[in-house]
């Protein structure tokens, strides 16, 4: 069809599409979709290759969030049985996140639920970022703390953090509708900290929580306009206890058309399949590798994900390869200009510049993007690894699958197949074991 040939004519030219044919890519029929993956494949291929990269979840800090997001299981009056606990030690922290790498994760993302840090959080967060680097050569390092304040961005970086994560999640429109404790415009100020700190910027959305296709457009060419690296994108899990439970609104046919405008407004950016991808794309995962270039492996924050051996088989069952750390993740023109903007911040410095001059954030020995804050619940991609204290878990008690009428209809969502799991629920193993 000749709007998807336009698309990908623009794609491999990095041209943004207009409003118009973005649009259009959301209102195409089940009958169109495998041709809209393949041209959206089209467009990864040309910028990624046929690599995906590999990101691991570290929590730091989970529950006893003051905000009101709707979609978060961590909210202010959650009543979402989760797990609750208080900072990690740094060498906790580390020890986590060395299962990922084991796994052949190339980023760790270091997630804290709260509106925002204190000056001493930053320091603690530091400390783990160390310790992290200093026992998992060639590690990348993502934090995900919340909003920023003056100064704080520039104290990560000195502290050997890559990115930082902060999602705009939905457009400035319905933000309102959606969180109330703060607002868009926080959220832009704090991912513009974090690039003028010199630190691979990655935010992204999340879909199904009642928002129009305008809506999604809108944030899409939003997380554009503020060059983010790295744009994960985060399909609704509905928590029992949280304002947004009853919000099944997805198909995996959406969920990849979702994909698909993504990539072809953002055509040489990590596009990340986040949190909700085991529960909405199901069976479809792997047709999802074609549109986006990178995945979080194993868990979520308050919520489990598919066992990471399954996530390994999919990648090469589906003929993709794992993203090898000292692969360049990102293309060479936006490497370049992250290393210029890094050792910019660090007054020429280019303190994490690696020997062949690539910047923070997406370049050997570190590469990628960051995690994808607030995806189906949580200040953070819905997940993390750290083996909590056997007090700090919950009872044992595997949450029930969202209960509904089968639907008959291909384009509606289909609840009866859906079973969103606890982390840790139901289980004496440490999460992800």
């Amino acid at each position: 069809m000749d709007l998807l040939n336009t698309l990908v004519e623009k794609g491999l030219r990095r041209e943004l599409p207009t409003r118009e044919e973005a649009l259009a890519v959301l209102a195409t029929s089940d009958d169109e979709l495998l041709d809209v993956v393949a041209a959206a494949g089209k467009v990864r291929r040309q910028w990624f290759g046929r690599r995906v990269k590999l990101n691991y979840l570290v929590n730091l800090k989970s529950g006893l969030c003051p905000e009101d997001c709707s979609y978060c299981s961590q909210r202010l009056g959650s009543k979402a049985e989760i797990l609750k606990y208080t900072w990690l030690k740094p060498d906790e922290a580390s020890q986590a996140a060395a299962a990922g790498v084991a796994g052949g994760a190339k980023r760790v993302c270091l997630v804290a639920s709260g509106r925002g840090p204190t000056d001493r959080d930053v320091e603690r967060v530091g400390r783990t970022i160390e310790a992290i680097k200093e026992q998992n050569e060639g590690v990348e390092v993502c934090a995900c703390l919340g909003l920023l304040s003056d100064g704080q961005a520039e104290r990560l970086r000195e502290a050997g953090a890559d990115a930082y994560n902060h999602n705009l999640n939905t457009s400035e429109a319905t933000y309102g509708g959606i969180t109330k404790t703060h607002t868009y415009a926080d959220r832009v100020d704090t991912v513009q900290k974090a690039h003028a700190a010199g630190l691979s910027a990655c935010s992204g959305l999340i879909a199904g929580m009642g928002e129009t296709d305008e809506d999604l457009v809108d944030v899409v060419y939003a997380l554009r306009d503020l060059d983010s690296d790295s744009v994960p994108v985060n399909f609704l899990i509905p928590f029992e206890g949280t304002p947004l439970a009853k919000e099944w609104n997805l198909t995996p046919q959406r969920c990849l058309r979702i994909l698909a405008m993504v990539r072809f407004v953002c055509p040489d950016v990590e596009v990340r399949i986040a949190g909700g991808r085991e529960v909405h794309l199901r069976s479809m995962q792997p047709l999802a590798l074609n549109i986006a270039n990178s995945i979080f492996l194993g868990d979520y924050l308050t919520s489990e994900g598919q066992a990471g051996q399954a996530d390994l088989d999919m990648i090469a069952d589906a003929g993709f390869e794992v993203e090898g750390a000292g692969t360049t993740t990102l293309p060479q023109h936006r490497a370049d200009a992250l290393a210029a903007a890094g050792a910019a911040a660090a007054g020429g410095c280019g303190s994490h510049a690696s020997a062949e001059g690539a910047g923070c954030g997406s370049q050997a020995p570190a590469e990628g993007a960051g995690c994808g804050s607030h995806s189906g619940g949580g200040c953070g991609p819905c997940g993390g690894h750290a083996a909590q204290p056997a007090a700090e878990v919950p009872a044992a008690e595997a949450s029930e699958a969202a209960q509904a009428p089968a639907a008959s209809a291909a384009n509606t969502a289909r609840t009866d197949l859906v079973a969103v799991r606890r982390r840790g629920a139901g289980t004496d193993l440490a999460p992800n074991a």
